[in-house]
C-alpha cells in the first residue's frame, strides 16, 4: 500500500507543475446530474456487479447482454475521469462484488493530458480498493476509433495514438495498482488499427454487434461472483 501511495504521489507532483488548460467537467453536465439523481434513488444492495463509465457503458443493456438481472449500469453519457472520481461514493457504498470501468475517451475530447487521465484512473482504483477492499476491480481498455464515418464526432479526431498510449500504461501498471486489465481494444480493431466498422454507429459508439462482442469478452470475468 505504501508503494502505491508513493507512486500516486510522485505522479500527482509532476502533474501539478503543468498548467491546466483543459476542462474537467463532463461533456453533458445536465445529464450527469440527472443520472446521479437516479443512482441516489436506487436501493443500496451489496455484492452486485457495477458497470462504470460513459455513454458507451450507459448504452449497454448489461442485464440482458450478460444474462444477469442484478447488474447495475452506472454509465453516464459524456462522463470523464473527474466525473467518476466525483461520484465514487455512490459506487463504494454498495460494496459491489465487481466493478468494470471504461473511462477516458471524453477526457481526450477536452484535451486533458494522457498522464492526467491515467493518474485519475489510478486514483479511482485506489479509492475503490480503500473503501471497498473486497471488490474486484477491472479496468477495461479504451476502444479504438474510426474517423472514416461521415458522422464521426469531430472533437475525437486525432486521438487514436493517445488512446493507445493510455491503454499501454493501464496494462503496464495493472499489477502495481492491483486491478485486472481487460484488453478490449485489440478485439475491436480492424486490420488498419481502427474500430471495426460493423461494431460502430459513428466511429465511436457501438452497434448491437459491438455490444455482443464486448459482452462475450466480459463473460469469463463474471464467473465466481
Amino acid at each position: 500500500m505504501k508503494n502505491v501511495l508513493f507512486f500516486l504521489f510522485m505522479i500527482s507532483q509532476s502533474l501539478l507543475a503543468q498548467q491546466r488548460n483543459y476542462d474537467t467537467l463532463p461533456n453533458l453536465p445536465e445529464h450527469y446530474v440527472k443520472r446521479i439523481a437516479v443512482f441516489k434513488k436506487q436501493p443500496v444492495s451489496t455484492e452486485k456487479v457495477i458497470m462504470l463509465g460513459n455513454s458507451i457503458t450507459e448504452g449497454g443493456d448489461w442485464k440482458k447482454l450478460l444474462t444477469d438481472t442484478t447488474i447495475i449500469n452506472h454509465g453516464i453519457s459524456g462522463d470523464v475521469t473527474f466525473g467518476v472520481l466525483n461520484r465514487l461514493d455512490e459506487i463504494t457504498k454498495r460494496k459491489p462484488s465487481k466493478v468494470f470501468l471504461m473511462i477516458g475517451i471524453n477526457d481526450l475530447s477536452r484535451n486533458t493530458p494522457t498522464e492526467v487521465i491515467i493518474e485519475n484512473i489510478f486514483n479511482i482504483t485506489y479509492r475503490i480498493r480503500a473503501a471497498s477492499p473486497k471488490t474486484q476491480f477491472f479496468v477495461q481498455s479504451i476502444l479504438p476509433l474510426n474517423e472514416s464515418f461521415q458522422n464521426f464526432p469531430t472533437q475525437f479526431r486525432g486521438k487514436q495514438e493517445q488512446v493507445i498510449h493510455i491503454n499501454t500504461k493501464l496494462k503496464k501498471y495493472a499489477d502495481k495498482m492491483k486491478y485486472t486489465y481487460i484488453d478490449l481494444h485489440s478485439k475491436f480493431t480492424n486490420k488498419d488499427g481502427n474500430l471495426e466498422a460493423k461494431y460502430a454507429t459513428d466511429g465511436l459508439h457501438l452497434t448491437a454487434a459491438g455490444y455482443q462482442n464486448w459482452s462475450s469478452i466480459l463473460k469469463p470475468y463474471l464467473k465466481n461472483k
